[in-house]
């Protein structure tokens, strides 16, 4: 099956479920035009099913091969890449001035999102080189950005993030990697993947090759790869363990101020998480167009009322798997382009208190998107295995890849359960809860749209969803009140809360395109189908609100209080 970027369904979510058309109006980005972004998206869109697409299954049967310390890269990849670079992907929306287009952070996460889909481990690479090129322009010296940045910008260069040791996992205040400060202020690095100072983590960019004056490599530096991972899935990612320091010390420079590292790191890691949660929806999206294609060619039994052999779409247990995969995945990328969108408003706006509202807000969907984007990208892809019956559980099929894929996602750039732990003990004591009340209010102001267009096509869709935001309304209440006198009540319903906002959250954007596709009918929009999604959505979904409610308010003491129930038995 190959892949089909979906550029329609991708533009039609940026401008009426994430806000993009509105930003656009309200001249946010200058002189750049709806028409402008569509040609951009076509664009990538192609390149990402012609270029990139065909790489995937190769690069996850032949891997990476590591040898003598060096990695080489599956058949195809290299020219792929340099083909990409050489379009300007990579610089899609870096500041002009060190050689980006400066195009609109949704523009560059729908692209994003294109690449994952074609190949999840060809896209890893780009936005992790761009969550760094974040973190140098927030907090590296002048020296450095002069240095690096051109060459980061353009794609010459990669980046990578090195944040963790075999030992420490997420907790980084157990990393032992050590740096000393050099006469020359830099600093001599030792250890595996993450440099800490004595007294705290510090950032460090540290390159492959020491540079000579005019910018060209001199030397290579004291790191080098020691070994290349052997992993579940996305088999063409070089995920290495780095060694620094085997001569002598690592040459490496610091980033921002000593022991000051992870509120640098948090400038790359928001905006590395964002393209996690992208992935989610591509390897949904993916796995979605694969299970769907299938579907209609597959027959086997009748379906009710049929007299010859059905294709299994016409099932309907299939059919509602497939539309899971479908709601799912679309409530996934509305909220992560609404994340991108917000982050477009904390740097654009001119006017400082809508720009700080706009920040608070992408704080607070930062870890719904990358939470349950990479949930869902994980259960669409089982569903898609499922869908394709015994023949999805073997890998000439391209299912299972997808899968395994998938997998990886809600565990790096912090766990799934440290999101749900950053959005209650972090994210809702905004401003005082001033931020998450602010986006329950837009919520219910979807459910009255719903209402007020009092069309049958709806169903239930404005019941589920103001049932879904009055139980998130209280959930969050409970927790609120919970964090100043029981924080560990609020930390024990923390997972499914946050399943409980995006579900709420999921619905209202899955409603806001509804509404959109009525407003545009006239115009030959998608009416039919919109609403079908969001109808299916909300009283498939958001219809458990109520339960995780219930888990969230009632359920603490039995995660609390249930040691005996995990004590180990011979």
């Amino acid at each position: 099956m190959t892949y089909r970027a979906p550029v329609a369904d991708i533009a039609f979510a940026l401008r009426h479920s994430a806000g993009f058309s509105a930003a656009l109006g309200e001249g946010l980005f200058g002189e750049l035009s709806e028409e402008a972004v569509e040609a951009v998206l076509a664009e990538a869109g192609r390149f990402a099913a012609d270029i990139i697409a065909p790489l995937n299954a190769q690069g996850d049967r032949a891997g990476t091969l590591f040898k003598d310390g060096a990695v080489t890269m599956p058949p195809g990849w290299k020219e792929a890449y340099r083909a990409w670079t050489e379009a300007g992907w990579n610089a899609l929306a870096a500041p002009a001035q060190w050689g980006g287009q400066e195009l609109p952070h949704a523009v560059n996460a729908a692209c994003i999102e294109m690449w994952s889909s074609a190949a999840m481990a060809f896209g890893l690479g780009p936005f992790l080189t761009m969550a760094g090129v974040d973190a140098l322009i927030a907090h590296g010296s002048d020296e450095l950005k002069r240095t690096y940045l051109p060459k980061l910008v353009s794609g010459e260069w990669m980046g990578t993030m090195q944040l963790t040791e075999p030992e420490a996992g997420s907790d980084v205040g157990a990393l032992r990697t050590r740096a000393e400060r050099a006469p020359d202020g830099s600093y001599r690095i030792r250890g595996q993947n993450a440099p800490a100072g004595t007294r705290g983590v510090s950032l460090f960019l540290v390159p492959k090759f020491l540079l000579n004056p005019d910018g060209s490599p001199r030397r290579r530096n004291d790191v080098r790869a020691h070994s290349i991972e052997h992993k579940l899935g996305i088999h063409a990612s070089p995920t290495c363990t780095m060694v620094y320091g085997d001569g002598g010390g690592a040459t490496g420079f610091l980033i921002g101020e000593e022991n000051r590292g992870m509120a640098c790191m948090f400038t790359m890691m928001n905006r590395a998480r964002l393209g996690v949660a992208l992935q989610g929806v591509a390897i949904a999206e993916r796995a979605t167009q694969q299970a769907l294609a299938y579907a209609h060619e597959r027959k086997q039994g009748r379906a009710p009322g049929a007299s010859e052999p059905s294709a299994i779409i016409a099932h309907p247990d299939v059919k509602r798997m497939l539309l899971s995969m479908r709601a799912l995945t679309r409530a996934a990328r509305a909220i992560s382009y609404a994340t991108a969108v917000a982050l477009d408003r904390a740097e654009r706006d001119e006017d400082g208190p809508a720009r700080q509202a706009a920040h608070e807000r992408a704080s607070l969907l930062t870890p719904v998107a990358k939470a349950f984007a990479t949930d869902i990208g994980c259960e669409v892809a089982s569903l898609g295995v499922q869908v394709h019956g015994g023949m999805g559980y073997i890998e000439e099929t391209g299912a299972a890849q997808h899968f395994r894929d998938a997998r990886i996602a809600p565990i790096y750039e912090g766990t799934n359960g440290i999101q749900a732990v950053d959005l209650v003990t972090r994210k809702l004591p905004i401003g005082d809860g001033t931020a998450v009340r602010l986006y329950i209010g837009g919520i219910r102001r979807t459910v009255a749209a719903v209402d007020a267009v009092n069309d049958p096509a709806y169903g239930w869709t404005g019941v589920r969803l103001r049932d879904a935001v009055d139980s998130l309304e209280r959930a969050t209440g409970w927790l609120l009140a919970r964090l100043r006198d029981d924080p560990g009540a609020a930390l024990a319903g923390a997972t499914p809360y946050l399943r409980l906002f995006a579900l709420a959250a999921g619905g209202a954007l899955l409603a806001e395109e509804a509404l959109a596709a009525s407003r545009l009918a006239a115009n030959g929009g998608e009416e039919a189908g919109r609403i079908a999604l969001a109808r299916f959505f909300a009283e498939n979904f958001a219809v458990s609100a109520g339960a995780l409610e219930r888990t969230v308010v009632e359920g603490a003491d039995s995660v609390t209080g249930a040691e005996a129930a995990l004590e180990q038995t011979a």
